[in-house]
């Protein structure tokens, strides 16, 4: 719960400190006036420099621009180079800066109970005054530094412009007239306050007469009457009072009020914001007093000496949930952060922490004593307060996901007053809240444009809210910090105080206490009015360290509060959780002693539809972090019955001595109310967890992520978004509010459709039947099972999977809604005095870029989500949606509404609510660019039908939409569209190249339509399949014309789209486009696709004429050969001739020496150029078929011998390929005639096996082709081996004999390229000569 955030050592003591409110930026100054600006998010240091002294680097910086510029080197030195002197304050200052100074003021003063009437007006925020730019302001003795971080550049002011008098502190001061811009007031030495414009740097105005010593202290604050004022503080221990509304324009301003504070000066001034009444000042002073002053009528309140024999030298305003008492810190020079519990009455001062426990060990020297020397809080988040010290800056956090002690109720059917139950010290309040105004912004009216242009609920001004708070009789027994809850029906709530322990169950009808008892945790079922506590026994007092007493009462009082945190450990490790359930009657029962037979200690009780137990895993403590415990532990803060820290590790699963394995240790079990029996096995401990009311989700949350699950039809993990520290969340049916300490977030859920859905779908329709058939039987007996047959209509639904869907959309942040720096705009500019700041155009300043108006004047919102809206300070409470508007409640119990009515949010909302037809009737407010994202958005949800009627979305979305909706007519118009397609495939079956290229009118049209159509061929095909699976005809058949249309054309749809267009013509019967087709692809050359769609169309003919007219005579052979087709010889002739024509060529005559070197390259030698025209003819035919040539062969001359042949005479040459599926003996006819020998005429045969594939991929062949005598032939193209290849005619996979080709050209075959040889024959047959 207390852990170090970020630390940043340093050599020098850090004597000033300031915190960025919305970016994660901390500038200090240390001892020897060099000042940094620190991300101490990242831990990064973003900007040095030296300001007392000399910044070189500026100075080289500040010449180059000038130089730059064309300026001339100027005459006098530059102010750069001018020695700041000692650092007197530091800070930021830009648009957040600013809009966060004024909330503060005017919060403060509307706490008052005067202030109802001047605060009932929404805070409007001030426009824009920096431009986008980010300041860093540092406040020197001799001059002021003004840095812009975004450019940095920068720009000096010398003391000698403010009247050659010290700067000794500043303020920015909020209200300004004319183009005065941002104004800054410097206290001086002289004790008059200076006012410096930052748009022209002059001096434009003095407040004079109220102090004889040097000013050391500026702040303004609003009055609860309104009245904007400046308070100072100086050397001379006067406080005085200045207006600090510039209405008028006076040049000199006297005071209002001066005060006497304290005697040797004023050393610091506050602001603090007290609930239900006015703000007050809270001063210290060098006398070691803090003073607490009224602001209405300007009297001392309280004083004390927080820290006695020290002076403070820090002071904050602090209001942390989890401390609710304490309302101020301070620090004196030692290693405490102080705070003071009720200031204003009791006033005691008690250590918050000890620092030197949280640094790293090694950082402090043992001889060192680590002392504090400037302290802030951050002003937007409490958990976080930083410290400059003598070793460094250290950033604590404490308890970040502790939340304000309120409780919202359910709010009674047609009430549009909401109420909710708070705790302030002891007393029990009630907080009824609604909107204010009567026409409500978020039902969106479309006169609900204002006058800048925006839409109402889309700009960063919170909505009005009216609020009361009304006083319970029944009081409460502590005033420490407590946790409340409310139960399921929202009959009961509960109150815990955990530092007690003790907890009270209340009525709401009339606050009696119904159960109470001595309990840390609680923990409340979702859907019965039952309870989990974890009972403990009360641990033994802690006592407190007396304050300045000697070193052995404080020895003394450690080592009794180390013995009274073992005892509480003992204590709470014998707890358990017990369960309780309210009955109607208002009567607590125990349902259960004691859940769950572990032996840890158990640390986090959480509620829900399972009730969830983190169990303490045994870790080891390190003897540093031992310290730190027993430390943190020995100081109670809240409350005077003692007991545990408010800021402990104690009860704390996630503290920071845990190391990171640790952190995820499986320790947290779900156990069932009803069988108290647990559920699954053991998780990592959420921080906490969420439940949906209707027990359809929850959310889990850990450190840096959400999981969210889905509980029905069974336990599914959706996945986690990425919203780290979220403190709490409420379901809104399949939306989840989300609060973290600087942002609000909605996630949209939805679980999609898994198999088991569908499952359990088909199961509860099998019992609904089976019950029905039940009734019957027992209505009307054994009758109810004769059925009669008739015509029944069977719609059959496709129930397509779809998956969960999470999108997060932040509604709300600190930040300022980002302005256009100046560097990227061009605006009209007036300089003045040459300096490059320009005055702002007031008209361009007013820019209507929010809202377009549409027809009929509705405002469309242009923007995809709205603005981000400015969070509520501090912790919140998520109360839920109601009227429309998210609610929220603070650590002040103020109410605050965050609008929903950008139709961006809006129509999510209403879609994860459930109304998807409002959400679609909503987009009409939405820009017509932001429908396809809102469709996508609705087709995750499940609501593809409704999303069809946005009428914005495109045609490629709108197509998804229908196919998912089964709106197959509106699905199959969007294809004719985005395909220009309308006209085609109409009149002829298909269209050839020819007949596209003879039309002249139409022509343009048919080449885009066909080009559209193979764009979204996929489409095509998966709507005829949609429209046959759901028996719509018609619609498969308009797109099958389309496709078919397309199909015809070269090169325009790939194989496998061709072979489905094909099966699905041949399904719906279309014969006669189906033959069109396959002629068309014949006439195109695609052989493969028209033999396949000529066999699913049965015609075994055109299969061959496909074949055949594209040259592909090999697979023509095989089918004829298998089908016993009576046209195999005269395929098999055509194709024995193809193949010889491809090998007699003739030699080429005419050849220049580079294609002769190539051709000896790729070439096999050979001895003659005769010896091509000695080869036999080729033959090639399936077995059992006899040779062509048997009645033709002739003797021929033997051929000369072939030099790295090594067979021997006489012996048959036999080839083998690896064994195929469809094997084909082609017998090559080959004379071969020994040299002593004479001719013979026997054929000697080869076996060569090929293999006739599908369309799927060819497997290689590998297997080297082996000769006779076992000898390896050592490539492809052996010497006297011969190649044949024609990419056209031969398929891949298909094997055919190969014989040596020439370079020389047929007068009809084309030259094939070596290059295409080698990849297209697998295999070769080389033909070996015997010796001579």
């Amino acid at each position: 719960m207390l852990r170090l955030r970020a630390f940043r050592p340093t050599n020098d003591k850090i004597v000033k400190i300031e915190l960025h409110p919305t970016h994660p930026w901390l500038v200090t100054a240390d001892a020897s006036d060099h000042v940094s600006v620190w991300n101490w998010e990242h831990r990064q240091v973003i900007y040095e420099l030296k300001a007392g002294g000399v910044d070189e680097r500026r100075l080289v910086g500040a010449k180059l621009e000038k130089l730059a510029e064309g300026e001339s080197e100027p005459k006098g030195k530059p102010i750069e180079a001018m020695r700041g002197g000692s650092v007197k304050q530091v800070n930021f200052y830009d648009d957040d800066v600013r809009f966060w100074q004024l909330w503060r003021n005017r919060s403060a003063a509307a706490e008052a109970p005067s202030a109802v009437n001047q605060f009932a007006l929404p805070f409007n925020s001030p426009p824009p005054s920096t431009k986008g730019r980010h300041f860093l302001v540092i406040c020197c003795e001799n001059k002021a530094i003004f840095l812009d971080l975004v450019t940095m550049r920068g720009r000096d002011v010398p003391k000698q412009e403010l009247d050659n008098k010290s700067l000794l502190c500043m303020e920015f001061l909020s209200r300004s007239v004319g183009g005065d811009g941002p104004l800054v007031a410097f206290g001086g030495s002289d004790g008059v306050i200076r006012v410096l414009s930052m748009i022209t740097w002059k001096l434009v105005r003095r407040y004079t007469g109220g102090h004889k010593g040097s000013i050391s202290c500026l702040m303004t604050f609003m009055a609860s009457s309104g009245e904007a004022l400046l308070v100072s503080g100086a050397s001379d221990g006067l406080l005085v009072l200045w207006s600090a509304d510039h209405s008028q324009d006076s040049r000199e301003l006297v005071p209002k009020l001066s005060l006497k504070a304290h005697d040797g000066g004023v050393i610091a001034v506050e602001l603090s914001r007290v609930v239900a009444g006015a703000p007050q000042l809270i001063t210290i002073g060098a006398d070691k007093t803090l003073a607490i002053w009224d602001t209405i009528s300007f009297k001392e309140l309280r004083r004390i000496k927080p820290v006695p024999k020290l002076a403070c030298h820090s002071v904050a305003s602090w209001c942390h949930p989890r401390a609710p008492n304490l309302d101020i810190l301070t620090c004196v020079k030692d290693s405490h952060i102080w705070a003071i519990e009720h200031p204003t009455y009791s006033a005691l001062t008690r250590p918050l922490c000890e620092l030197s426990s949280l640094v790293p060990p090694q950082v402090l020297a043992p001889s060192k004593k680590l002392r504090v020397y400037c302290m802030v809080a951050h002003p937007l988040q409490p958990h976080l307060v930083a410290t400059g010290t003598n070793i460094g800056v250290i950033v604590c956090e404490f308890d970040s996901r502790s939340l304000p002690a309120i409780a919202p109720l359910p709010t009674p059917s047609g009430s549009r007053e909401h109420s909710a139950v708070y705790v302030v010290e002891k007393e029990l309040k009630l907080l009824n809240f609604q909107l204010s105004n009567t026409a409500n912004p978020s039902l969106g009216n479309n006169s609900s444009i204002s006058e800048t242009g925006r839409f109402k609920g889309d700009s960063f001004e919170p909505l009005p809210v009216k609020q009361v708070k009304k006083h319970i009789s029944t009081p409460v027994p502590h005033d420490s910090y407590s946790v409340l809850s409310v139960s399921s029906s929202g009959k009961y709530l509960s109150i815990v105080w955990p530092d007690i322990p003790y907890f009270s169950i209340y009525k709401v009808s009339d606050w009696s206490i119904v159960d109470s008892g001595s309990a840390r945790l609680l923990a409340w079922d979702t859907c019965f009015d039952r309870f989990a506590i974890l009972e403990s026994t009360l641990p033994p007092r802690i006592p407190i360290i007396p304050k300045g007493g000697s070193s052995r009462k404080a020895k003394e009082a450690a080592a009794a509060a180390a013995q009274a945190a073992a005892a509480a450990s003992s204590a709470a490790a014998a707890a358990s959780v017990q369960v309780r359930i309210l009955l109607d009657d208002g009567t607590s029962n125990i349902l259960m002693r004691s859940i769950g037979g572990r032996s840890e200690p158990v640390i986090g009780l959480h509620g829900g539809a399972l009730l969830g137990v983190a169990y303490r895993t045994s870790r080891r403590i390190n003897p540093v972090a031992a310290t730190a415990i027993s430390t943190i532990q020995s100081m109670p803060l809240s409350g005077f019955g003692g007991g545990l820290s408010s800021f402990s590790t104690f009860d704390d699963g996630f503290s920071s001595h845990k190391s990171p394995g640790d952190a995820a240790a499986q320790n947290f079990q779900l156990y069932s109310w009803e069988t108290f029996q647990p559920v699954g096995g053991l998780l990592p401990q959420p921080e906490w967890t969420a439940w949906d009311q209707t027990v359809e989700y929850c959310a889990f949350a850990y450190q840096q992520y959400i999981i969210i699950s889905s509980l029905r039809p069974q336990f599914r993990y959706l996945g986690d978004v990425a919203i780290p520290c979220a403190t709490s969340a409420v379901w809104h049916r399949r939306q989840l509010f989300v609060a973290t300490p600087t942002t609000i977030e909605c996630v949209f859920v939805d679980a999609g459709v898994a198999p088991i859905d569908i499952e359990t779908r088909k199961m509860k329709e099998q019992m609904k039947l089976k019950e029905a058939q039940a009734r019957a039987i027992a209505e009307h007996g054994d009758l109810a099972l004769i059925t009669v047959d008739g015509p029944q209509s069977l719609t059959q639904e496709r129930i397509s999977l779809r998956p969960p869907m999470l999108q997060v959309v932040r509604l709300a942040s600190f930040q300022h809604a980002p302005s256009i720096p100046p560097y990227l705009t061009l605006p009209k500019q007036s300089k003045v005095d040459g300096d490059d700041s320009a005055i702002p155009n007031p008209i361009e300043d007013r820019k209507v870029n929010e809202i377009a108006v549409g027809g009929g004047g509705v405002s469309v919102a242009v923007t995809r989500f709205p603005t981000e809206q400015k969070r509520p300070v501090g912790p919140l409470v998520v109360v839920g949606v109601r009227d429309g508007v998210l609610w929220l409640i603070d650590r002040y119990m103020c109410a605050h509404a965050l609008s929903l009515s950008h139709p961006g949010i809006r129509c999510r909302c209403l879609a994860a609510y459930g109304d998807a037809v409002s959400a679609v009737k909503w987009a009409s407010r939405l820009g017509r660019e932001h429908h396809d994202d809102l469709a996508q958005f609705m087709l995750g949800m499940g609501y593809a039908t409704e999303a069809l009627h946005l009428p914005g979305i495109s045609k490629r979305l709108e197509f998804d939409l229908a196919m998912q909706s089964n709106d197959l007519k509106r699905a199959l118009q969007c294809l004719l569209t985005m395909s220009n397609s309308r006209d085609i495939g109409q009149d002829t079956p298909g269209l050839n190249m020819t007949d596209i290229l003879s039309l002249t009118a139409k022509k343009e049209n048919v080449v885009e339509a066909v080009e559209g159509i193979v764009k979204f061929a996929k489409e095509f095909l998966d709507l005829i399949d949609a429209a046959d699976a759901t028996a719509q005809g018609e619609i498969a058949r308009e797109a099958l014309k389309r496709l078919a249309a397309a199909g015809s054309v070269k090169g325009a749809l790939q194989g496998h789209e061709l072979r489905g267009l094909s099966l699905r013509l041949a399904n719906h019967g279309e014969l006669t486009r189906l033959n069109g087709l396959v002629n068309n692809l014949i006439s195109v050359g695609l052989g493969r696709e028209a033999a396949f769609s000529a066999a699913v169309l049965g015609d075994n003919a055109l299969m061959e004429k496909a074949w055949q007219d594209t040259g592909m005579l090999a697979e023509a052979v095989l089918h004829a050969h298998a089908h016993g087709r009576p046209t195999m010889k005269n395929l098999v002739q055509a194709w024995n001739k193809m193949l010889q024509k491809e090998v007699d060529h003739t030699p080429s005559t005419q050849t220049d020496a580079a294609s002769a070197f190539l051709a000896s390259l790729e070439e096999p030698k050979l001895t003659s150029l005769g010896d091509a025209g000695k080869k036999p003819p080729i033959e090639v035919f399936p077995p059992g078929m006899t040779s062509l040539s048997i009645s033709i062969s002739a003797q021929k001359k033997p051929a000369p011998v072939n030099q790295s042949s090594q067979q021997q005479e006489g012996k048959q040459l036999l080839l083998e390929a690896p064994p195929a599926n469809t094997p084909v003996s082609a017998p090559l006819q080959s004379d071969s005639t020994p040299g002593s020998a004479p001719p013979q005429s026997e054929s000697t045969e080869a076996s060569v096996s090929a293999a006739l594939q599908s369309e799927s991929t060819p497997a290689p062949m590998s297997t080297p082709l082996q000769s006779e005598s076992s000898e390896p032939v050592p490539d492809n193209r052996a010497p006297g081996a011969s190649s044949v290849s024609d990419p056209d005619s031969v398929p891949s996979g298909a094997t055919v004999p190969e014989t040596s080709t020439i370079n020389s050209t047929l007068a009809g075959a084309p030259p094939q390229a070596p290059e295409i040889l080698e990849t297209s024959i697998p295999t070769a047959l080389p033909m070996s000569d015997p010796l001579a």
